[in-house]
């Protein structure tokens, strides 16, 4: 396979082999000393093989300094080749829509990614197989739909997640944040969870810091919102920065307060009720029972009187 034309991410395009600098010399055409400006040219393409070698070629558009790649604030798509050795690489402010799959395989010293403020939807599944050491990840400002168990696989060195600003996040998968037993700050503000499952949240034994406020009020019934009954007694240490933010939507007995002001005892006086689907649907059976109704009543009416004229008939025709 061309190497140029392997994909992003790709073991071909990571693994590479140039020549090394004594191939270089001895392939050179000269049958005695060099001559000086032979010698500058080799030792400039030597010292330009040795840089690509050792992957701190830097992007266009980008600036690249001890270890930080900085492309942001260029409205680039993602880059397509960085320095190996980068451990702070930041794409934001720019219009990434998407991030392809292996992205990340040939990079192995990333600590910190930053790609706030951008289009995505969604991250390709196993992106951060290969990031084992990330510990700082921020995906604010997006527009993510959901995350899905699979995110932040082999990603356990994660510490913070900022997953706030997406307004069109809608559920979190109860295993989302399985296996980040390091994750101590995770914000999931300001986008369009109403409900998250306590189960998503046992799993994270280093958790102090949740954010969970914003723009949608949360469904905070005891059986739709068991959050409400969590509190620092499974998470140690455990505290909610924005918990005078987040407030309850329903049921109508706890709408307005705040969501972490509730307790188990603010669920026992609740009492069903009905949603709009639920008055949708008697509202269709009970159209459905009318419709019937006059149908009965309309074929027992045509029954009596058929029977009528049939007993008429019979009597005149006896006398």
């Amino acid at each position: 396979m061309d190497i140029a034309s392997a994909p992003v991410g790709s073991p071909e395009r990571c693994c590479c082999q140039l020549p090394k600098m004594g191939d270089t010399w001895s392939q050179l055409p000269w049958p005695g000393p060099p001559h000086p400006a032979v010698l500058l040219v080799s030792l400039l393409l030597a010292a330009g093989m040795m840089r690509s070698d050792a992957g701190t070629s830097c992007p266009v558009l980008c600036t690249c300094h001890n270890q930080v790649v900085d492309c942001s604030s260029q409205r680039l798509p993602v880059p397509p080749d960085l320095p190996k050795d980068t451990r702070n690489l930041s794409l934001a402010h720019n219009r990434i829509a998407s991030v392809p799959p292996g992205y990340l395989t040939c990079y192995m010293e990333l600590r910190v990614l930053d790609l706030r403020n951008n289009s995505l939807v969604e991250l390709p599944p196993g992106l951060f197989l290969h990031a084992k050491r990330l510990a700082h990840l921020d995906l604010s400002y997006n527009n993510l739909s959901h995350v899905p168990a699979d995110m932040f696989q082999a990603a356990h060195g994660l510490v913070h997640i900022d997953l706030s600003h997406n307004p069109w996040l809608r559920r979190v998968h109860p295993q989302a944040f399985q296996g980040l037993v390091q994750l101590r700050d995770l914000d999931l503000s300001y986008g369009g969870l109403a409900f998250l499952s306590l189960e998503a949240l046992e799993g994270l034994p280093g958790l102090v810091t949740l954010q969970i406020g914003g723009f949608k009020p949360w469904q905070c019934g005891g059986i739709s919102f068991p959050l409400s009954l969590l509190q620092p007694l499974t998470i140690p240490g455990f505290c909610v920065a924005d918990s005078q933010l987040a407030e309850c939507r329903g049921p109508p007995e706890v709408e307005g307060a705040p969501l972490f002001s509730l307790t188990e005892e603010s669920f026992k006086a609740c009492h069903l009720t009905l949603t709009l689907d639920d008055y949708l649907f008697i509202a269709f059976v009970g159209f459905v029972v009318s419709i019937a109704s006059v149908a009965t009543n309309f074929l027992l009416g045509i029954t009596a009187n058929c029977c009528h004229r049939w007993s008429k008939a019979s009597e005149e025709e006896e006398i």
